[in-house]
């Protein structure tokens, strides 16, 4: 099984190596030591853990808000507008999500550069590379 060390944990799971290790000392993610003394997670272990996070991401109140799974929530980078068309770019972690929307819907959610967003992901087709 593999292992991923705190820093890899956090770049998977979208937070701080700080936050990372905060997890791990509050025990909310059990750790384990290599041969030379790194703190380790178990793959299993951290599979598990990103659902948790990813659920607590989606719920406001313990109960679940939209039925799109798929949520990054992140910040606006880019918003072009056409004439009738736009395209919204928002970073997510180390994602980058680029939504291509109707100009109206861009403006009634009056989303601009810096502001926070969450881009919700639902499709038919996910492709998966191995790592």
């Amino acid at each position: 099984m593999q292992s991923y060390t705190i820093g890899q944990a956090a770049r998977l799971l979208g937070v701080s190596p700080d936050t990372a290790r905060r997890w791990a000392d509050a025990g909310r993610v059990v750790t384990h030591r290599d041969e030379v003394g790194r703190r380790l997670i178990n793959g299993r272990d951290l599979a598990a853990f990103s659902l948790e996070v990813g659920q607590g991401a989606h719920t406001e109140g313990g109960e679940p808000y939209t039925s799109a799974r798929n949520a990054f929530p992140g910040i606006v980078t880019a918003v072009r507008l056409g004439d009738v068309s736009a395209q919204v770019d928002i970073q997510a972690g180390p994602h980058r999500l680029v939504s291509l929307l109707t100009r109206e819907a861009v403006e009634e959610l009056g989303l601009e550069v810096g502001m926070r967003a969450t881009a919700r992901v639902k499709s038919t087709s996910v492709h998966i590379d191995r790592a």
